[in-house]
């Protein structure tokens, strides 16, 4: 259906006809000499057609009033109404992108890949799967910066967290930079349920704020923070002497991430491989359920740019007679 947004401004419509109505006609200058046999040349010459061609012009003004009023009214189109569940909860994702998040020691469908082309791949499914959730995105490295502010448009959050890449925000890692960050966003949200997700792969080795210190803040703030720390434990490895076994996680602070999660009221989990990632985010679905209340949304697209082209192509007609006169 049709709705005006300022439907009052129809009552312009009828300006035109009041105008000639009730304003004196513009004075014409008469011509000096008067020819008696004017008719005949009228009669030779078509009066018919002299008069039809001159109210074309009248009737295209007209018809491009009429589009101009009805565009100024604002017309829109109103779609089949939309459910949305509401869940009220506002949910921001800090993703690591220091340089060890390049170690390959995950797997996705039998092809070996590092660490944040796994969290991209499982965090993705998760931020589908969130509807009903206003969703933020945190990048932090040697930086912690917000990539995506609280939105429900989840395709723009998957956008720019596939496009995310190591080293974007510099090679160190400055955890606590990032949870204050997030509780800097957070602090002025209306909000019962603010969550935080972040995931590591090392320790905090960047920023102005220690872990513990933002965790502090973060439990005064009412923000609950979950910790993931990702990296498998184990890792062949080739070298001039054979192949040996090595720790690829041998930096990962489990200690602080799992203080942190503790001190906000949170869950620490441990994801060494591809799979314990996927069961970490499906668990963080149950703690963390996204249905809601829905609320009815009708989408809108407005029309008015279409009348305004067509108030234009009816214009170039009259503007091109006026100049050729």
């Amino acid at each position: 259906m049709i709705h005006f947004e300022w439907p009052w401004l129809l009552l312009v419509l009828p300006l035109p006809w009041l105008l000639r109505r009730f304003l004196p006609p513009v004075s014409v200058s008469q011509a000096a000499l008067k020819v008696p046999f004017l008719a005949d040349f009228d009669a030779a010459s078509g009066r018919r057609a002299v008069v039809a061609e001159r109210r074309w012009p009248l009737w295209l003004a007209l018809l491009a009033w009429l589009l101009l009023v009805l565009a100024a009214a604002r017309p829109q189109w109103m779609g089949e109404p939309i459910l949305l569940p509401q869940s009220g909860r506002d949910l921001l994702l800090a993703v690591d992108l220091s340089g060890s998040m390049q170690e390959d020691d995950f797997e996705i469908g039998g092809r070996r890949v590092d660490r944040l082309t796994a969290t991209k791949r499982v965090a993705g499914e998760f931020i589908q799967r969130r509807e009903g959730d206003r969703i933020g995105l945190i990048l932090f490295g040697a930086q912690a910066y917000v990539q995506v502010p609280l939105t429900f448009d989840r395709e723009t959050v998957l956008t720019l967290l596939y496009e995310s890449a190591i080293g974007l925000a510099g090679k160190e890692t400055a955890i606590g930079d990032a949870i204050g960050l997030a509780v800097k966003r957070l602090q002025a949200v209306q909000s019962e349920r603010r969550v935080l997700i972040l995931l590591t792969d090392g320790a905090n080795t960047a920023g102005e704020v220690a872990p513990l210190k933002a965790a502090q803040l973060a439990a005064e703030k009412g923000l609950k923070i979950y910790t993931i720390g990702v990296g498998a434990t184990e890792k062949e490895v080739r070298s001039l002497f054979g192949t040996r076994r090595v720790n690829p996680s041998r930096d990962l602070d489990e200690k602080t991430l799992r203080a942190i999660a503790e001190q906000t009221q949170g869950r620490y989990f441990r994801a060494r491989n591809t799979q314990e990632l996927q069961q970490i985010y499906r668990l963080l679905d149950e703690l963390e359920p996204s249905e809601g209340e829905a609320i009815r949304y009708r989408p809108r697209s407005a029309l008015y740019p279409w009348l305004l082209l067509a108030v234009l192509l009816l214009a170039l007609p009259l503007l091109l007679r006026e100049g050729k006169s």
